[in-house]
């Protein structure tokens, strides 16, 4: 598959700095993990809101950040806030290597799967699994999650810099102010249940005022 895809950010990547780090290559501040870049470093060609059918959770342990993960289930209920980013193929490949721990610089045969029939895998691991939501613009939405759901694993709550990171792009990309991201993050899986409101709405206005 040759040509542009919008790669769909719901995690820390919805910070388009953090996102920049994929692209460009390096370490980011207050992460455990140094990325090698995209084959084409350049900046996306446009980045606009979206919002994917289901929703997000927190699980499993994250390597960069401790704590849990986010991911996308489309089957969850209500709406997942989103960010498109417009990349050419070889971009988002490289961008999907870098999360799949894999080595950037191949094709990703995936694409074509994913686009075809709205879903494809490459393997058990944490983000492995290509999620093709529909299109913006006649081009594919395209984002990764895990192979499972929600209801099959354990949820976990996130560390504070991964969540403050989060909302930092809630508020970049949507507009949002501090109480609606609480709101928003509060409701999602491994937030509920593992935050309490008293520290996630001040952490939220830190980050979002920072």
């Amino acid at each position: 598959m040759t040509g542009e895809v919008w790669y769909v950010a719901y995690g820390s990547n919805l910070h388009a700095a953090r996102l920049g780090f994929y692209l460009a290559g390096g370490c980011p501040p207050g992460v455990r993990r140094t990325y090698p870049g995209c084959r084409d470093p350049r900046p996306p060609r446009r980045t606009v809101p979206v919002s994917l059918p289901g929703g997000v959770y927190f699980a499993g342990e994250s390597r960069a950040w401790t704590g849990g993960m986010a991911f996308y289930d489309p089957t969850l209920p209500g709406a997942a806030a989103g960010r498109a980013y417009l990349l050419d193929v070889g971009q988002f490949a490289d961008v999907a290597a870098q999360e799949m721990y894999r080595e950037p610089g191949a094709d990703l045969d995936l694409i074509g799967a994913a686009v075809a029939t709205g879903r494809a895998t490459l393997g058990p691991g944490r983000y492995e699994t290509l999620i093709c939501p529909g299109r913006l613009d006649g081009l594919p939405l395209l984002t990764f999650t895990a192979g499972w759901t929600a209801a099959d694993v354990r949820w976990r709550a996130p560390a504070p810099a991964y969540l403050a990171m989060i909302a930092r792009g809630l508020r970049e990309s949507h507009g949002w102010d501090a109480d609606r991201i609480a709101a928003y993050l509060g409701g999602r899986p491994g937030v509920d249940g593992g935050w309490e409101r008293d520290a996630l709405v001040p952490l939220v206005r830190q980050a979002v005022a920072g």
